[in-house]
């Protein structure tokens, strides 16, 4: 039986930190990472595509800024702006893909999917924004915005910056949206292309009508949320490191090439991953795993065709 695999595409999969985010950059990177995924579809894999969406929504909310300032374009809301990065995000990827596909002789079709993520709108993280998003502000900026706009700033910490930004909420998604569409068209034999940035978070109200959330969903969350629904065999995290370490960067830092759930969610207990970055990262896997997958991988996306690279969590 054919395997079914969901990849997460880290932020750097499109643009590095370095890089200023022209098309030509964006493209090149999307081209370089979009190659090692061939060597899943030759193995037989059905496959749905992830990715992150943090530089670039943060680029359009930046647009937002300077069109209002300047040209007194009403802005749009961070639902719509995060749909908007699922679009263009999803286009380059779908185009990108078909290209690399016929260069390595193989028929298939590329769907991109602008998905919804369903959240609960009293998920206590509406209570405690924390994701950063959009530029830096100065205080009487920040102060000027929180005022007439009701947006809540928190100063930027230190090796990241200066000056004030933009917290928005980042709540647990619950279910992704059509995600019966997405098995379906997987399972025919396309690559589908979903849940970018984490999805477009919605919620239902009293009348049970669907409303945006102003919030942003951990991508690799929502990943592991949609490859357990849908009964996935395999999960990949790509990032920009083969391995996952703990004690990283000491010492004493070791690499680890395979993890059970009980090791992992103990080395989550002492505080081992970084919260910001790894942490998440293995959480998402520890669910997809808990949940009925078989294995999670969180890897480099150059390294994926090499098995023994990566670091690979299973059940005990």
């Amino acid at each position: 039986m054919k395997k079914l695999a969901v990849v997460a595409l880290g932020g750097n999969a499109l643009l590095r930190g370095n890089q200023l985010g022209t098309i030509e950059e964006q493209e090149q990177n999307t081209k370089d990472t979009l190659e090692n995924l061939v060597y899943l579809v030759k193995e037989g894999y059905d496959l749905i595509i992830t990715h992150g969406n943090g530089p670039q929504v943060g680029n359009i909310l930046m647009r937002n800024d300077a069109g209002e300032e300047m040209y007194k374009i009403a802005q749009m809301p961070l639902d719509v702006c995060v749909a908007d990065s699922q679009g263009g995000i999803g286009y380059m990827l779908e185009r990108i893909l078909r290209n690399v596909l016929k260069e390595n002789d193989i028929q298939k079709e590329v769907v991109t999917l602008v998905t919804p993520v369903l959240v609960d709108i009293n998920d206590p993280a509406f209570k405690n924004p924390t994701k950063r998003v959009g530029k830096s502000y100065n205080k009487e900026q920040a102060d000027i915005l929180a005022n007439t706009k009701g947006w809540i700033f928190k100063e930027e910490v230190k090796d990241t910056g200066s000056g004030w930004r933009r917290v928005v909420p980042s709540p647990k998604p619950k279910s992704v949206m059509n995600a019966d569409v997405i098995d379906m068209l997987a399972k025919q034999g396309n690559i589908v292309i979903a849940v970018g940035g984490g999805g477009v978070p919605v919620y239902y109200d009293e009348n049970h009508d669907l409303r945006p959330a102003e919030a942003v969903i951990d991508k690799d969350s929502a990943s592991a949320v949609l490859g357990a629904t849908i009964k996935a065999d395999e999960f990949y995290i790509l990032t920009d490191v083969p391995f996952v370490f703990i004690n990283y960067k000491k010492e004493n830092e070791q690499k680890l090439e395979k993890l059970t759930i009980k090791q992992a969610e103990e080395y989550m207990k002492q505080g081992m991953f970084g919260e910001g970055n790894m942490s998440p990262k293995i959480q998402s896997c520890i669910n997809f795993v808990n949940n009925g997958g078989k294995m999670a991988v969180i890897t480099e996306a150059t390294k994926l065709k090499d098995k023994s690279f990566g670091t690979k969590l299973v059940n005990d």
